[in-house]
């Protein structure tokens, strides 16, 4: 079965600038991709070339198997779109809005009435199904956009900054929602924001002036961090001077650094590359071999934790001029 969406070198140019160039991935059903990049990367053009809104220069992209510029009913009978800032009628309701939008897709009144329904139930716009657009909270309205999106049950779902604007309990509900609805979907979600990455994506791609920087997973890309299996330590001053050492000394480590908080110490102990640190069980072992080191001397920590990674700082690294996956 083809991919859930399929880019073929797609490329789009205005005039002497390239905006997208040459971008290639897959995703099936079952992914949360999260295309992830800057400010003008390209992510808005990349999504307008999927939907259907933009002709690509060059290249192609496929949904479903079917080519957006060739047959692009095809592609917009299996794909939903939450464009960012979706516009929405402010004085419709909700359930007026979902019936418009199945007439427009040429559904019968029976159909339509069954899809709004049962988008409207999926989504949890029931309290508001009856209130006018304007008078609901941002969460509720980008919930009205996603039961748009959803209304023809679609196979590939493309949302561009979802989150953007919502408070951090609409951000929660929001994403929620994304990741039942991944369930038999491919579900694309264009965005800068790095914590929606951890909070609700499979995979992710990464791009920088329209050029893609890296394609992985979440765990993949927090692995490039050089942060990623250091063991944090926080520890009383008192009798620790000669800590550091011992744990510089131990199997892996590349160095250690200190950070010092008022009254404690806190120390930060990164393995060498490709070795503890890296891996869960890794990163577990060089945590208990710390932990030992400490008590070795007497000592009890007072905080004793280990790093994930440190997304932003992969951010930078692969968005800088110049840089490549």
């Amino acid at each position: 079965m083809a991919a859930g969406i399929e880019l073929d070198r797609l490329t789009k140019r205005f005039g002497g600038f390239t905006a997208v160039d040459a971008l290639s991935f897959a995703a099936g059903s079952g992914t949360v991709l999260g295309f992830l990049g800057p400010n003008g990367a390209g992510k808005s053009t990349t999504m307008k070339m999927v939907t259907g809104f933009l002709p690509p220069t060059g290249g192609r992209a496929l949904v479903c198997g079917f080519d957006v510029a060739a047959d692009p009913t095809a592609v917009r009978r299996r794909l939903g779109y939450l464009p960012e800032g979706a516009p929405l009628y402010p004085d419709m309701t909700p359930a007026g809005l979902l019936e418009f939008a199945g007439a427009a897709r040429g559904l019968s009144r029976a159909e339509r009435k069954r899809a709004a329904a049962a988008a409207a139930d999926r989504v949890q716009l029931g309290p508001v199904l009856g209130q006018r657009v304007e008078t609901l909270s941002k969460g509720f309205k980008r919930r009205v956009g996603l039961a748009l999106a959803i209304l023809h049950d679609p196979a590939v779902l493309v949302l561009d900054e979802p989150t953007d604007g919502l408070d951090p309990n609409q951000k929660h509900e929001v994403r929620s929602l994304i990741g039942e609805l991944s369930a038999d979907k491919v579900i694309v979600l264009s965005t800068h924001i790095l914590e929606e990455v951890e909070a609700v994506c499979t995979r992710v791609v990464l791009i920088a002036a329209g050029q893609k920087r890296f394609d992985g997973t979440p765990e993949e890309l927090a692995a490039r961090s050089p942060w990623h299996g250091a063991v944090r330590l926080r520890i009383a001053r008192e009798g620790s001077d000669a800590l550091e050492g011992d744990l510089a000394k131990l199997a892996g480590v590349q160095r250690v650094e200190e950070h010092s908080v008022d009254g404690t110490r806190e120390l930060a102990v990164f393995p060498s590359r490709g070795e503890k640190g890296h891996g869960e069980k890794g990163r577990a072992v060089l945590a208990a071999e710390v932990d030992r080191a400490v008590r070795a001397r007497g000592l009890s920590p007072l905080e004793l934790s280990v790093e994930r990674g440190r997304l932003d700082d992969v951010f930078r690294e692969l968005t800088a001029t110049g840089s490549r996956s």
